[in-house]
């Protein structure tokens, strides 16, 4: 069994935001297939033959402690998820699937790798740009982008749920042999 966590803020008003794009793999997930979803203080769990689906209900730079509480719950280890979240150094629509690694600047990804106390989680970035003429990180991240970039960030989604799924069913090594074949084709968005 592995899992898949998507990071974001919960609440509506944060839905369309740049900084939800991991719910919005998890979501895509979730509409195909069968799973079952429980509700917990912590977040909204999916279960399906596949694996687990995670959407902390924390703010994103507590999600470490819904992540925590998925694998105290499971049998799963940190290196049986698959975490997606936003990534500004990234351009707008671009994949970066990694087995390992820091968290960068991103909070979020902090809090996951300080709660499991290892930077050995897989991850899988989404590139959502750097805010335009060096303005407000928060704004930028906390806004929903234009539509231009809603449309490249909606292909991205769809193509890390696909690689998501490919981790969800095979592991990490199958997701990245796939990764690296469709990374270099202008239509993948990579």
């Amino acid at each position: 069994m592995r899992a898949v966590v998507g990071l974001g803020n919960a609440g509506p008003e944060y839905a369309a935001t740049r900084h939800n794009v991991g719910f919005w793999v998890v979501e895509r997930l979730a509409r195909r297939g069968r799973w079952h979803r429980r509700l917990h203080p912590w977040g909204e769990v999916f279960r399906g033959p596949l694996g687990y689906l995670l959407r902390p209900s924390t703010f994103m730079n507590r999600s470490g402690d819904a992540v925590w509480e998925l694998l105290t719950q499971t049998s799963l280890s940190p290196s049986d998820l698959l975490v997606v979240y936003d990534e500004a150094d990234l351009p707008v629509g671009a994949l970066r699937l990694q087995a390992r690694g820091g968290p960068g600047t991103h909070r979020g990804m902090g809090s996951v790798l300080s709660a499991l106390g290892t930077t050995d989680v897989p991850r899988l970035r989404v590139g959502i740009g750097r805010p335009p003429d060096g303005g407000d990180w928060a704004d930028h991240v906390l806004s929903p982008p234009p539509p231009a970039e809603a449309e490249a960030l909606a292909r991205a989604s769809d193509l890390a749920g696909e690689l998501a799924e490919e981790f969800l069913r095979s592991g990490l090594a199958v997701a990245l042999d796939r990764f690296s074949r469709v990374r270099g084709r202008p239509d993948r968005i990579i």
